[in-house]
């Protein structure tokens, strides 16, 4: 089974935002021990004591909300570098990659960005679950775990309309179950889509890309071909 961790970054309802972005990370349910085990690492280098009560989320640290403060800020930037490295481009391949829908808000007119971005990320993990099994004839199923928010109703309800109603392209096939929301503080990999997703917002809204260019090879992709990142302007 593939694990797709999804988090978000920017806010539909803030105007001074242009960019609202999805992210997802896709990993082989043997391979989540590994990437958490290189999370828990940086978390340690902030609190050796007590590792978990680190959590590691993209603009907290860059900007030293949340108690960052604390610690210098080259040491926070670098940190989320090397959380990127090694726990996305160390990792990737067949068993990690990434997913992503960047919608600039302006450019959608009577759309729902989340709607919108929420139906690309299914779509295109759905394909490459089909892709899998057409190519290598290796029958994986999916499943996706969000963080906990207030959007959880609307995303299942989405999720259970795409498998059996249908999305723009079709429909569904190969989800295990419905979507699972659990609390970011308690999920190493919620908290890895939470900094990927802000590694692509960062790029989009700020002209930034210091972290995206660490991962930008990285999203879902066959042939030459990027299937695994979206971007709506």
């Amino acid at each position: 089974m593939h694990l797709l961790y999804i988090d978000e970054s920017g806010s539909v309802a803030d105007p001074n935002q242009q960019y609202f972005v999805l992210a997802g990370v896709s990993i082989f349910e043997t391979k989540t021990h590994w990437v958490e085990q290189t999370l828990n690492t940086v978390a340690e280098s902030f609190n050796a004591q007590d590792p978990w009560s680190v959590e590691l989320h993209g603009s907290p640290m860059r900007s030293g909300r949340r108690g960052w403060k604390a610690h210098a800020l080259q040491d926070r930037l670098s940190a989320l570098d090397k959380v990127l490295q090694d726990a996305v481009v160390a990792h990737h391949g067949r068993s990690l990659r990434l997913f992503g829908a960047v919608v600039k808000k302006s450019a959608l007119v009577g759309v729902d960005p989340v709607e919108h971005a929420f139906e690309q990320l299914v779509s295109r993990f759905d394909l490459f679950l089909k892709r899998v099994y057409q190519k290598y004839d290796d029958p994986q199923r999916g499943l996706m775990i969000l963080d906990k928010s207030s959007t959880e109703m609307r995303i299942q309800n989405l999720a259970r309309e795409f498998k059996y109603s249908g999305h723009t392209w079709g429909q569904t096939k190969n989800y295990a179950e419905v979507p699972v929301f659990l609390d970011s503080k308690a999920s190493r990999l919620i908290q890895l889509a939470d900094i990927v997703a802000y590694a692509i917002f960062r790029n989009f809204e700020h002209n930034d890309p210091r972290w995206f260019d660490i991962i930008k090879q990285c999203f879902d992709a066959e042939g030459g071909v990027t299937h695994g990142l979206y971007v709506k302007e």
